[in-house]
């Protein structure tokens, strides 16, 4: 069983400034267009405090991160979040997910083996997300 410090938590976030990579190591992460934010979504189709990112421990020790549509106190995004395709207000997050936040923004998570350099179900990482949306 790979312990929690071997798996390695991504979100690549692509938006109208491009793309930036994200390594999630906190508890909790707010996405959206307010500075403020620790992860910043560049474009007007989303909100100024879109979804959170909320990290959950396992029975085992290890952690998963949850995606919830604008804040914890409740607060939903205008556009909300599409995942899968699917409208969502909350999601326990997969690997090679993704989350469309808006027109031309979206982000993937992926979990990385931190020894191997594969994702997390045993197939190769591969960090390029292509051009077309």
């Amino acid at each position: 069983m790979t312990s929690a410090s071997q798996i390695i938590h991504r979100l690549l976030v692509d938006d109208d400034r491009g793309r930036r990579e994200y390594t999630l190591t906190a508890s909790m992460y707010l996405i959206g267009r307010d500075p403020r934010c620790d992860i910043c979504l560049f474009s007007q189709f989303v909100s100024r405090r879109h979804a959170t990112i909320i990290q959950l421990p396992t029975e085992d020790g290890r952690y998963f991160y949850r995606i919830v549509d604008g804040t914890l106190k409740g607060r939903l995004s205008a556009n909300g979040l599409l995942i899968g395709g699917r409208k969502l207000k909350s999601h326990e997050l997969q690997n090679a997910d993704e989350i469309v936040f808006g027109s031309h923004v979206k982000a993937t998570y992926y979990q990385l083996n931190q020894e191997s350099g594969l994702a997390n179900d045993g197939s190769a990482m591969d960090t390029v997300i292509p051009d077309s949306f």
